[in-house]
């Protein structure tokens, strides 16, 4: 039988966010990938997994997870960490890839499976879909993503503030993912589209540094490279207003 590739979504940080899909999918995989940092620190996938299978399941893969500026040394380390993952499917019929929030969105399960569909044509490949980032800052902030025929846009800032803008001069919730280096550009796009007094904005949601504020009281310093931001559509206060 074919080997399986899982990438299993497990939330944003909080253990207590993963499902119990993924938690069985954890258990039930002969092992379980974690992409780390070529500097080699644990990553928030891995302390998430460590809460629900021993350590001696764990692979440590090494992705370029750092990288922004040099393609090269970042298709390289796909290219790398590919041939260790379909080594293993090589060894066992089911190997589990971790990768915070879900599998199919901003994830660097959608690379590793890219690659494994060429080097291991056969293998079968799976997602076990996870809470997200603005999912969790929605729950802990009281923030209302959509109502009615609102739109929802998700934006990575990481494509320039300019894409921000433009979404926030639209009629409904703007989430930004990734613009902690880019702070003060996303308070002057908040403030000039006339969106900053009713967003917020988290970072190392359900951990013990998390951090959640009003985004009117952002000085424009750095913050954490995986902040997340919830700029909710105008509404006028209604019940069902936008039905």
């Amino acid at each position: 039988m074919s080997s399986r590739l899982i990438g299993v979504g497990v939330g944003p940080g909080d253990p207590e966010l993963v499902t119990v899909k993924g938690v069985g999918a954890l258990r039930d995989a002969d092992v379980v990938v974690v992409p780390v940092m070529d500097t080699g620190e644990r990553g928030r996938a891995e302390a998430t997994v460590l809460h629900y299978v021993g350590a001696e399941k764990i692979v440590r893969v090494v992705f370029a997870l750092n990288e922004r500026t040099d393609r090269g040394r970042r298709e390289a380390a796909w290219d790398a960490a590919g041939e260790r993952v379909a080594e293993l499917l090589k060894a066992h019929s089911a190997v589990a890839f971790a990768t915070i929030g879900d599998p199919n969105v901003y994830s660097t399960f959608t690379y590793l499976a890219h690659t494994i569909g060429e080097l291991a044509p056969g293998t079968v490949i799976e997602t076990v879909p996870g809470i997200t980032a603005m999912q969790d800052l929605a729950a802990r902030s009281g923030a209302v993503l959509t109502e009615g025929t609102e739109p929802l846009t998700l934006v990575p800032v990481t494509a320039g503030s300019a894409v921000l803008k433009d979404a926030l001069g639209g009629p409904g919730t703007v989430v930004a993912y990734k613009f902690g280096r880019q702070a003060q550009a996303v308070v002057e796009a908040l403030r000039e589209t006339g969106r900053l007094q009713d967003a917020v904005w988290g970072s190392a949601l359900g951990l013990p540094e998390e951090s959640i504020q009003a985004a009117d009281a952002l000085d424009g310093g750095p913050l954490p490279y995986l902040s997340t931001l919830i700029a909710p559509a105008p509404r006028d206060g209604g019940r069902g207003g936008k039905l």
